[in-house]
């Protein structure tokens, strides 16, 4: 059975990708091709496979393989079955953006805005490419430029991934200095996705900076009471326990912490008394 690290983990790289990836970067190269489309688009380009090129027959498959390897954390073999999808059809938009993600896990920035920029030419307008270009972005703080890549995502009244993109959205106002525009967007997104761990986490730690304890510890009592409570909720509840001078409820999740996680970094800065790092 998967632990409650590794299940968070898992969701984390659902979320943060809308339909594909993660730095978290999980690379779904099918899944984004109607990320972004309309009804009306998606049934005009939907492809069977009667009528589906050879060409991009083979360069499907090959980037399912991708995408196996790229799961795996197999990055280098992920990139090699991404040159041969692309050899065999150089027009695939989705093998651009799980190019664009392998590199964006090998920090080559320049290489993964090359790859996302030519899938969005193929694909203008596509929610899920926008979204990948846009975190793409966050993670060189080119903060203003990032955000106009969610709201272009966000504008788009057939997008289903919305709650990610919002989520992301948030994290890199938080990024910018931008808490209560960050507290905006992440209220947004657990109302589409209360369930989701990241997003509940991130605004509990955003609440606890401004000070709003009772709805910090609102969002981070819920997943400490959940399946997907790990060393840093727990740390983050302990924090935000103490400051509301509730000392049962923070010796509790210490217990928690020191028990399941005893070799984790929070408990060490429990150990410290770090409290304010």
């Amino acid at each position: 059975m998967v632990g409650s690290i590794g299940r968070w983990q898992q969701y984390c790289r659902w979320t943060l990708m809308a339909c594909g990836a993660l730095a978290f970067f999980l690379g779904l190269g099918g899944c984004a091709a109607n990320g972004g489309a309309s009804a009306s688009e998606s049934t005009a380009d939907l492809v069977t496979p009667s009528d589906e090129p050879d060409a991009r027959r083979r360069a499907r498959i090959r980037l399912e393989l991708a995408s196996n390897y790229f799961e795996m954390g197999q990055t280098a073999v992920a990139l090699d079955e991404v040159k041969q999808s692309l050899a065999a059809d150089s027009s695939y938009a989705d093998a651009y953006n799980l190019r664009g993600l392998i590199y964006l896990r090998l920090n080559d920035f320049a290489q993964a805005e090359e790859s996302f920029r030519r899938a969005q030419a193929l694909r203008p307008g596509d929610s899920s490419l926008l979204h990948n270009f846009g975190w793409l972005l966050c993670q060189q703080k080119k903060y203003v430029e990032a955000d106009q890549q969610f709201l272009r995502a966000l504008t788009n009244p057939g997008y289903v991934a919305r709650s990610k993109t919002l989520m992301a959205r948030g994290l890199c106002q938080v990024g910018a200095g931008q808490y209560a525009e960050a507290e905006q967007s992440l209220i947004k997104a657990y109302e589409l996705d209360a369930a989701n761990p990241v997003v509940g986490y991130h605004l509990s730690a955003l609440l606890l900076r401004r000070n709003e304890l009772s709805r910090a510890q609102f969002y981070i009592r819920r997943i400490n009471n959940s399946e997907y409570a790990n060393s840093e909720s727990l740390w983050l509840g302990i924090k935000v326990e103490r400051a509301l001078g509730d000392i049962v409820a923070s010796r509790q999740l210490a217990d928690q912490l020191r028990k399941r996680f005893p070799d984790s970094r929070e408990w060490g800065a429990f150990e410290r008394g770090a409290f304010n790092e």
